[in-house]
């Protein structure tokens, strides 16, 4: 419920931040780039991202401390795009990306939100395999069913010899 609840309000200030006018720089009277959206907003890492940037002449570049920086191909000489793969290793919460097309600079200070791996304890998530304990308590098991079902049987063939 709290994850629920934090996932939401992260994803509010995101589009409320998104909304606001991002810092950008106009050249040779050209419209300057604008509103930077990245899709998903909060993702997992190693996730891949799509940024799309308004008014925005190629070649752009795209770039942020949560991926490397990928190239943006253009639509209509308006609207680029590009996928960027999340690392493996982001720092969770906000991230901002920034784009330099051949118009001007765009910076989007809170674009997307990394999300980290869930903390779900030691029930079955080891990944060194069994232990010598596993081992020992698993063969228990199967001596005792092996004997209880040998009983079980001799005991049945017993009964019908009466």
């Amino acid at each position: 419920m709290r994850t629920t609840r934090a996932l939401a309000a992260s994803a509010a200030a995101v589009a409320v931040l998104g909304i606001a006018a991002p810092a950008s720089v106009a050249r040779d009277g050209m419209p300057s780039p604008s509103n930077i959206v990245a899709l998903p907003s909060v993702i997992a890492r190693g996730g891949q991202l799509t940024i799309t940037v308004n008014n925005c002449s190629t070649p752009a570049t795209a770039s942020s401390d949560a991926f490397r920086p990928i190239q943006l191909t253009s639509r209509n000489g308006t609207l680029a795009t590009g996928t960027a793969t999340v690392n493996r290793d982001a720092r969770q919460g906000s991230h901002s990306i920034s784009v330099v097309c051949a118009n001007g600079t765009v910076i989007n200070p809170a674009a997307f939100s990394v999300i980290g791996g869930v903390q779900g304890g030691l029930g079955g998530s080891s990944s060194s395999g069994a232990t010598p304990t596993d081992v020992a308590i698993g063969g228990g098991l199967v001596a005792a069913a092996v004997v209880g079902g040998g009983l079980f049987w001799m005991r049945r063939r017993a009964e019908r010899r009466i």
